[in-house]
């Protein structure tokens, strides 16, 4: 079975822990790696892929010192190994220039505000693991009991 990959970026340790959390129930199933910065997202990304894993989502905050969470999702778009990884954005911060920067150069799935409510988070994730698989063709039956349903349902037809 394929290793599948959540990175989490965030540089307020509380706020990573918080997110680590909310994600607790997909562990079973995928890595979960953290990371305090966008330039050690993109070298435990780089690791990663070297190691035959597969990055499936990658949720940053934006605010982060040095590179900030819309240049980090952009880099991952820009990068043809992550082509079909999925973004998440979570801010307390954002402009509506940083909104529309995150939707048009680094492409983002969704965007959520700090707080955000942990279900709703974990759904998200849950829904982009299940297209980030059929999106890259693997059999989707070996994350059976944690995937999205309805999107697989919906893929399947």
């Amino acid at each position: 079975m394929e290793k599948i990959v959540v990175i989490c970026v965030d540089d307020q340790p509380e706020v990573l822990n918080a997110v680590l959390k909310d994600l607790s129930p997909l562990q079973s199933a995928f890595i979960i790696e953290e990371c305090d910065s966008g330039d050690e997202a993109l070298a435990v990304m780089d690791e990663l892929d070297a190691e035959g894993h597969y990055i499936g989502v990658v949720i940053s905050d934006h605010i982060m010192p040095g590179k900030n969470g819309v240049e980090l999702l952009t880099d991952v778009t820009n990068d043809s190994r992550f082509f079909k990884t999925k973004k998440v954005l979570l801010t307390g911060q954002a402009t509506h220039q940083d909104t529309i920067a995150a939707i048009n150069q680094a492409r983002i799935e969704s965007y959520f505000e700090k707080p955000w409510d942990a279900d709703t988070l974990v759904n998200c994730v849950r829904t982009l693991l299940t297209e980030y698989i059929f999106d890259m063709g693997f059999d989707y039956q070996a994350w059976g009991e944690v995937l999205d349903n309805t999107t697989v349902l919906r893929r399947l037809r």
